[in-house]
């Protein structure tokens, strides 16, 4: 199929698509709950890290969804923290009074409810992640080439969580851990643009994009430009979640203020009545949130199939066959400059005589400068077979087919085999 039918995808198309999808209105009681929850704090003098919390609280929240959902996960893991049964102040855990006992149970409810958002929350990004990552995918080449950029973001998350254990080891807060989060994930953004316009890690896999739809690699470089593709989803779905933010951050600097002070002055009934309809309320429209804007964005026009793309076209011409001979054998010889380069392979067998579907063997070898032979990949026998491994040396390497085994059946053999040099992570710019 040709993908000359493919429309820009501009945020001025998505506009259209945005306006099948209303999102509906908060309840009025999601701000002006937020706004209680802070006047309640205010009635103690607040301590320095209370002062920055409520200023955070009261501000403007950060404009990108991404960073608010962030947000809203940091302040749920905060939550759970603050009001962890083996933290709770020492008047509070005895359970001395009947206000004790309502006041200890009222937090079993909210660590639960906390606790389950929080689940639904971290499910929702991972696979969120995991859409676009594979759709992009979709309409890369289908063969080696698509798994060696595949390695290369499986490398990157392994790092990025070595990263991430090495701080929470090392004694990093809650916040440090969810700034580093963030910075992984502006990270992955900058990688995002990268494969669209080939740059950075990308540029050492540029020639993997022929035939890759323009229309798609130029939304993959601009979709989180400030006036870009997604600029419309937030405008159209932002504030709601911008109320939700706030809130959660109203609900945090109560607790916070109320439980640090909670020897001296304990939690009135009605106070704590607001902070129950405010955690059923938070925890009930942001799953409602998270529901809406993961079906807008799964449905949304730019996740069309690749078969609609023509993705299937594309690669057709960059295979090579050939016919071995009954007792032959075909080989290929590839020449890697640098170590760290791959050697990579995508083949497979046509039909054989009477529909018979055959095998060959195969088998990897290097050849020094000396021209010593070293085996890298055992003879085995395939009907098809993708691969590919990181030389440790440089020099010659070679792919042999063998048919020398059958006396009388010929293959037609369909292949594809590439040296690629390494592939380096980009040092992104802080």
């Amino acid at each position: 199929m040709a993908t000359e039918g493919l429309v820009p995808i501009t945020r001025a198309y998505l506009a259209r698509y945005y306006d099948k999808y209303p999102l509906p209105q908060l309840p009025d009681a999601a701000a002006a709950l937020a706004d209680r929850l802070r006047a309640l704090a205010a009635v103690a003098p607040l301590t320095p890290d209370e002062d920055l919390l409520e200023k955070e609280a009261s501000g403007i929240p950060a404009h990108k969804i991404d960073e608010n959902l962030w947000k809203n996960r940091e302040q749920m893991e905060e939550i759970l923290f603050l009001i962890n049964k083996s933290r709770r102040p020492d008047a509070l855990q005895q359970k001395s009074t009947a206000e004790d006992t309502e006041t200890f149970s009222v937090l079993d409810d909210i660590e639960s409810n906390m606790k389950f958002m929080l689940k639904k929350l971290e499910q929702f990004q991972i696979k969120n992640a995991d859409n676009v990552f594979n759709t992009v995918m979709t309409y890369m080449p289908q063969d080696f080439r698509g798994t060696l950029i595949r390695q290369q973001r499986e490398r990157s998350e392994r790092n990025k969580q070595a990263e991430v254990d090495a701080l929470v080891s090392a004694g990093g807060s809650i916040r440090d851990r969810y700034a580093l989060l963030w910075k992984q994930q502006m990270d992955r953004r900058v990688q995002l643009a990268q494969l669209g316009s080939a740059t950075g890690v990308y540029k050492t896999l540029v020639r993997y994009l022929v035939g890759v739809p323009q229309v798609l690699l130029d939304f993959i470089r601009q979709i989180n430009d400030d006036n870009g593709p997604m600029e419309e989803q937030r405008e159209r779905y932002g504030p709601a979640l911008y109320t939700l933010t706030k809130l959660v951050l109203s609900i945090r600097l109560y607790l916070h203020v109320s439980l640090a002070r909670y020897g001296q002055r304990k939690i009135e009934k009605d106070d704590i009545a607001v902070l129950q309809q405010a955690v059923v309320i938070y925890t009930e429209e942001f799953e409602k949130y998270t529901k809406f804007i993961g079906e807008v964005f799964v449905n949304a026009p730019f996740f069309i199939s690749a078969e609609d793309a023509g993705a299937e076209s594309r690669n057709s011409d960059e295979y090579k066959e050939t016919i071995i001979p009954a007792g032959k054998t075909h080989e290929v010889i590839l020449s890697v400059e640098a170590v760290n380069s791959y050697i990579a392979w995508d083949f497979s067998l046509q039909q054989g005589a009477l529909n018979m579907v055959l095998d060959i063997g195969f088998h990897v070898e290097y050849i020094s400068p000396s021209g010593e032979k070293t085996l890298i990949l055992p003879y085995r026998r395939y009907e098809a077979d993708q691969g590919n491994f990181c030389t440790v040396s440089a020099g010659s390497y070679k792919l042999v087919w063998d048919n020398s085994y059958s006396s009388f059946f010929k293959k037609s053999l369909r292949y594809k085999v590439d040296a690629v040099p390494p592939v380096i992570e980009p040092a992104i710019e802080p």
